[in-house]
Parts: structure tokens; sequence; C-alpha cells
């Protein structure tokens, strides 16, 4: 038997501003993102023309596109970022499970201070000095594994995989381990197939991280081949001299000015992200509440 409910006038005038207002708040966030993909593919002349402000352009162009691409610097950037996002994503995810999973076992000697040295870096550091001294001793500056083995375990996803293992119900892996599976098949075979949600979740949390990094590459890297797209957007913005910077060869500057060049390495820098999340949302909030919530 299914229960109707009736909304009185009210609750349907509440629920009419609640949806108008994130309709608008909807657009207030996607809005400069349009602007800045529409001016990318809009002529300079037809945005100066109308006062720098163009919803929606009466010609396109893609020659911005065409000169990011025909350099050498953007291509090789993109390249380097989506190494260091790939594989610095599959350690973290490796590393993070193998320890996650252990420290989820009430019986494992030595876990709770283990925790509790976790947690402590959560509030203390070392410093950036020290942690620059050590990257250098180890002969990882100025190569792409200073972006990706500095930091390889975030605490915070660490907690949220923990939480999310000790959720799971024990009979499932009591059965896997009278079947004859070991801690590691187990692990494979049985717990990360329940564990999609938490999985995509950091995954998605990893990736971002890696994906939008520049710290590390103003940091550790001097060499300007091995640097990311994050750090090449930032040296491209704070330059006067764009083509320059991006070692653009035919870049005419009446036609296509550097502002239309720096909406262009704008998207090309975010759009990946966006492609990408749609497919990892649903998983990101079943994950996100889950690994949150001790139940």
């Amino acid at each position: 038997m299914s229960l109707v409910v009736h909304k009185t006038k009210a609750d349907k005038a509440a629920d009419a501003v609640i949806y108008a207002l994130l309709t608008l708040f909807a657009l207030l966030a996607l809005f400069p993102l349009y602007y800045v993909f529409i001016v990318s593919v809009t002529p300079y002349i037809e945005v100066m023309r109308n006062g720098g402000f163009v919803i929606w352009p009466e010609q396109f162009t893609l020659d911005a596109y065409k000169e990011i691409f025909g350099s050498p610097r953007i291509p090789q950037a993109l390249k380097i970022t989506v190494f260091i996002t790939v594989v610095g994503t599959l350690l973290n995810m490796v590393v993070t499970t193998l320890l996650a999973y252990p420290l989820s076992k009430k019986f494992v000697p030595g876990r709770n201070f283990i925790l509790m040295a976790l947690v402590f870096t959560m509030m203390f550091s070392g410093g950036i000095i020290p942690l620059y001294i050590m990257v250098r001793s180890l002969g990882l500056y100025d190569t792409v594994w200073a972006m990706v083995i500095p930091g390889m375990v975030s605490t915070f996803n660490l907690l949220i995989v923990k939480t999310y293992f000790e959720n799971l119900p024990a009979e499932v892996e009591e059965a896997a381990k009278v079947d004859g599976c070991g801690d590691l098949s187990t692990l494979f075979r049985i717990v990360l197939p329940l564990s999609a949600p938490i999985m995509a979740t950091i995954g998605l949390f990893y990736g971002v991280t890696h994906w939008n990094e520049y710290f590390k590459g103003i940091f550790y890297l001097s060499d300007k081949s091995l640097m990311p797209m994050q750090v090449v957007l930032r040296s491209m913005i704070q330059s006067p001299n764009v083509s320059t910077e991006l070692s653009l060869n035919s870049l005419a500057l009446d036609t296509l000015p550097p502002e239309t060049i720096k909406m262009a390495v704008v998207v090309v820098a975010t759009l990946p992200l966006m492609i990408i999340y749609p497919f990892l949302q649903k998983y990101f909030v079943k994950g996100a509440l889950l690994g949150s919530v001790k139940g």
C-alpha cells in the first residue's frame, strides 16, 4: 500500500523558491566557465565591439586552440599532467587501500598507535624546507616523481576508506576465510568489489588534487619540459608576453590577443575534469556519506 502525500500551497511555494534559488546558484557557478569558453572561441574584434561581454558570438573561431596545440609547451604540459594524474592516483589508491584495510581490523597489533601517528600528521608537519631538503636528498628534484611520491597517502582519504571497510559486513569476510581465501585474496576478491563507491570517491579526490597541483611543480621543478599544466597556466597568466611563455610561433596580436590565448588555456586545463566528474558523481556522493559515518 503506497502512501500519497499531498502538498499544501505553502509547501509548493516553498519548493518553487528553493528550486529557483538552486537554479540561480548553479547559473552563477557555471557562468564564469561559460564566459571563458565563449571568449576563447569568439573573434577578438567582436569581443571588443560588445564591450568585452559576449553571451553568444556571431562567429566562432578555433584559432586560439590551434595556436596553443601547435606550440610545444601545452601538449607537453598536458602529457606531464596526465601522467602525474593517472600514475599518481593509481599509486595513491593502492597504498591507501593496503594501509586502510589492516587498520580497519581492531585485532591488528599497534593499530591505535599507527592511527594516532597518522592523525598527528594532519595537525602538524615538518615544514616546507625540511620536505624540500628530503626531496633533493632522495634524488627526486627535477623529476616527475617529485610530483607523485611526496604526499603518497592522504590521511583524510585513508580515514574515510578505513571507516568504509569497518562498515562492511564481517560475515562476508568470514565466509571468504572459510573458503580458503587469505587476507590479500579477501581484499581483492571480496572487499574491493564491494567498495566501488569509496574507491571512486578517493580516486576523484586524488585525481583532482594531482590535476590541479602547481605548488610542487614550482617548488621541485626547474626544467620547463617537466612542468604540468597548472604551472604553465600560472606562468602564462603572470607573464607579460604570452607568445614567449608558450613558445608560439605564429601569434598575431591584432587578431589573436593574449586574453584569448589565456581563456583557451583555462578551458583546456579545466575541461577534462568536467567531463569525468558526471560519470563518478553517483559514487562520489554515496562513498563520501558511507565513508564518513560509522554505522
